[in-house]
């Protein structure tokens, strides 16, 4: 993110699925206790568990779909098509890391947006206010020439001066005593804008919580809605971003709920950790 990417108040991707519980099946109102089957005999007993032990090594045979699990490229059953987007697709998540950042996204569609969504989460997270964490963050999710053109513009909006003390954060970027810095980015969902083997263009739509939470915090902890979109180019074995913009929303309409105390708000973030993400 850049100082003409960056979120106006430094607050600122995946769908989501549905999962049915299918319960017993009875006679009955009762799908805990009614409908049981008779107690079996010993020999019956023993005759239901082979075959059980058979029709579940049969599964896991026929899962496994010919790949090394552990080898994110290998094909894997299963794998939803086009109509099926918001739908798991079963390629595991990456396995390496860059620091805190994680790396190594598969060559295609579906690692774009892993990637972009990963970069906006650490783009948007509270180490980009102070100069080794930004420093760590730019080198991993720019390419290096972005990174060098790019630099200088996100140090004046990260760590300005006076950027740091309208925000409340000491000159170092971290927060005063007693208070709790919070800047962190909750993807909502992804989508491919457009596509080729070593270009992508990829938006993240995603919600922020940013501010200092504290009994005498002038910046309480708000959230706040936004889409990035972020061109991607594939260099050096992985996703990495060339350019960032952004825009405000969508927004959903706000819930009549009671805020939270700011103890209870830096408790939960200090609780609570982030995720990595991956379609």
């Amino acid at each position: 993110m850049s100082p003409g990417d960056e979120h106006d108040s430094f607050g600122g991707v995946g769908g989501s699925g549905q999962t049915r519980t299918r319960l017993p099946e009875g006679n009955s109102g009762d799908v805990y206790g009614a409908g049981r089957r008779p107690v079996r005999s010993s020999r019956s007993l023993v005759t239901v568990v082979g075959v059980v032990v058979l029709l579940v090594g049969a599964i896991a045979l026929a899962n496994r779909g010919g790949g090394d699990p552990a080898d994110p490229s290998a094909p894997r059953s299963g794998t939803p098509g086009k109509a099926a987007t918001t739908a798991a697709t079963g390629v595991p998540p990456v396995t390496t890391k860059n620091g805190p950042i994680p790396t190594g996204y598969a060559h295609d569609e579906q690692g774009a947006q892993s990637a972009a969504t990963n970069y906006a989460v650490a783009l948007g997270s509270a180490a980009m206010f102070t100069t080794a964490g930004r420093d760590e963050i730019v080198t991993t999710v720019y390419t290096p020439d972005a990174a060098a053109a790019r630099r200088n513009d996100l140090d004046q909006a990260y760590g300005s001066r006076e950027l740091l003390a309208r925000i409340g954060l000491e000159a170092d970027g971290t927060a005063p005593q007693g208070m709790t810095f919070i800047s962190r980015v909750i993807p909502v969902g992804s989508k491919v804008e457009s596509y080729t083997a070593d270009r992508a263009t990829v938006s993240v739509w995603y919600s922020t919580l940013f501010g200092l939470a504290g009994e005498t915090s002038q910046n309480p902890v708000s959230e706040a809605w936004y889409t990035d979109t972020f061109e991607l180019r594939w260099a050096d074995g992985d996703w990495k971003v060339t350019k960032t913009t952004q825009k405000d929303g969508p927004v959903p309409v706000a819930r009549d709920q009671r805020a939270s105390a700011a103890q209870d708000m830096a408790d939960a973030v200090g609780q609570f950790g982030g995720f990595t993400y991956a379609r």
